[in-house]
């Protein structure tokens, strides 16, 4: 049986960036935002300091669709309902620690793809390249991180996404956010829509810091959206947490302490998966 160091050199020999977990506090153990990939001696050094850490990969040239289930929420039934289901090719999967599963596409050059939180109900899209996915062996609370090699095509492929499939999650990421994108007519298509409109998600996003949650039953919805929304925009975690808080604070009946903070926590352990 492989060591955890074995693992990440042999991810690490197959092209990807490594990072190293720790298997408690779900951190990573080093400073890699902006940083080039570790090579083979960092990872042995870093591994025998913390022989348990997880693995994760950045996805640099990689992004994952993120299927998981959030109480009554289950992002399979969303794909599953999804009008463009008939564009997700078969790729290598992995089944997550949590009952989720990981869909791993490698990125086109010719279109980008962002951090997409949220972009079906349950379903989110990794692809920042200073973001990361955990991968087999890791492990957490909720069990373990394995590669799907009954669903994946044979040998375990990462396919090319194809550009169709990428501008369809774009399309339904900007439905799904109330936003609209003509790919025909480009940055002056959303040029023209903000001027229509006088609003853009970053204004509501300012609104919401200003104006507070809303009412009782829509704080947990709408906090989850400014998140979501802050964190999608690559805003410091740490920051992400004290935007919520004064937003919080703005409301009219505001969420516990406790119960913000939780929340706020959750995705963002949720967004480094």
């Amino acid at each position: 049986m492989h060591s955890m160091k074995e693992y990440a050199l042999l991810y690490q020999q197959k092209g990807f960036s490594v990072i190293p977990i720790s298997p408690t506090t779900k951190r990573p153990l080093i400073e890699f935002a902006t940083k080039p990939p570790m090579d083979a001696d960092e990872i042995e050094e870093i591994w025998n300091k913390y022989p348990d850490a997880n693995i994760a990969l950045r996805t640099t040239n990689f992004f994952v669709i993120d299927i998981d289930k959030h109480g009554q929420t289950s992002g399979f039934d969303s794909l599953k309902k999804w009008e463009y289901l008939n564009l997700i090719e078969p790729t290598l999967q992995a089944k997550t620690a949590s009952g989720g599963k990981h869909l791993f596409y490698f990125k086109r050059d010719d279109i980008h793809i962002s951090q997409m939180i949220g972009f079906l109900p349950g379903v989110d899209i990794k692809a920042h390249e200073n973001n990361y996915v955990l991968v087999a062996p890791s492990a957490t609370s909720k069990g373990q991180y394995e590669w799907d090699l009954e669903k994946s095509p044979k040998n375990g492929t990462m396919v090319t996404a194809s550009r169709q499939l990428i501008e369809a999650i774009i399309k339904q990421y900007q439905k799904t956010n109330g936003r609209s994108f003509d790919f025909g007519d480009g940055l002056r298509s959303w040029a023209s829509q903000s001027r229509t409109t006088g609003k853009t998600k970053t204004t509501e996003l300012f609104e919401i810091i200003a104006n507070g949650l809303g009412d009782e039953g829509n704080r947990n919805d709408k906090l989850a959206k400014f998140v979501g929304g802050l964190l999608y925009r690559q805003v410091d975690e740490m920051d992400v947490l004290s935007l919520a808080k004064i937003a919080n604070g703005n409301t009219q009946n505001p969420l516990s302490n406790q119960e913000l903070e939780r929340t706020v926590l959750s995705m963002i352990n949720k967004n480094r998966r």
